[in-house]
């Protein structure tokens, strides 16, 4: 009975594995999930996503982290920061421009993005924000376009399948990389995005996320529990630090990080 038992929930990852490579394959949102497909747990829903970039033969160039305060948990509906894999071929550099209608409902995001110069492999012991600090070869302005395959109505689907999904990742654009980070005053420096030249959001990293590094430190030991790791060349988004707002055809999106520089985004109808 025990070994049935297993092989259905297995069965069921691997249906919900297809269905995820499927949509992301094919550019689409389906509204709501089987309730059957649902993950169990966090756990199971991380494994299946890493079941769908095996299916998809994706290069992955990096990470996308999300929630890590709880005001974001709250609106994300988690009580704990969640990840995602982002595809290479979905990291763009600013000024950048998507065909709005290939998009599922892009969710746009200021945030700060590191690139590894070193490997932060698998260990016993937790990385510290120093440590991984150490291992990051530039920090840069960055928005996360994020896309969710599920559609967000009265059927969207619990956490679980949205960790599947990646964790709702799409593309990352970078800015220029940010001149002697070490010495900046990262966590102060206010961010602004304006959406066709009128402000939207602001935010800092102090409030948002502490500092880029704590986060990045939080997904290295994720990773490393995992038995994954993170690997030079790679980027990490860090989260957001104005709050997301949902992008529409036709828009200009500009994130201004003051002496950081800026980072564009434009939405062509």
């Amino acid at each position: 009975m025990m070994e049935s038992s297993m092989s259905k929930v297995v069965n069921e990852q691997e249906e919900l594995a297809n269905l995820l490579a499927r949509l992301r394959s094919e550019g689409r949102q389906q509204s709501g999930l089987d309730p059957r497909l649902v993950p169990l747990d966090s756990e199971t829903a991380y494994a299946v996503a890493a079941i769908v970039a095996q299916k998809l033969g994706w290069a992955v160039g990096g990470w996308k982290i999300a929630a890590m305060k709880e005001e974001m948990q709250r609106a994300l509906r988690t009580s704990a920061p969640i990840y995602g894999r982002v595809y290479a071929h979905l990291i763009r550099h600013s000024p950048a421009i998507f065909e709005h209608r290939r998009l599922l409902r892009p969710l746009i995001e200021p945030e700060y993005v590191a690139r590894l110069g070193a490997d932060l492999p698998p260990r016993a012991r937790p990385y510290t924000p120093e440590e991984v600090a150490d291992a990051v070869a530039s920090l840069h302005p960055g928005i996360e376009v994020a896309e969710c395959r599920f559609a967000q109505d009265e059927a969207f689907p619990p956490l679980q399948a949205i960790l599947a999904d990646g964790s709702g990742a799409g593309s990352l654009v970078l800015g220029p990389a940010i001149a002697d980070w070490r010495q900046r005053d990262i966590g102060s420096q206010e961010v602004v995005l304006r959406v066709n030249g009128a402000e939207r959001r602001r935010g800092t990293a102090r409030a948002a996320v502490d500092h880029p590094m704590v986060p990045l430190a939080w997904l290295a030991n994720e990773l490393s529990r995992a038995g994954i790791g993170l690997k030079a060349g790679e980027v990490v988004s860090t989260g957001t630090l104005t709050g997301m707002i949902v992008g529409r055809s036709g828009e200009v999106h500009l994130a201004d990080f003051g002496p950081f520089g800026e980072v564009c985004v434009t939405l062509q109808a």
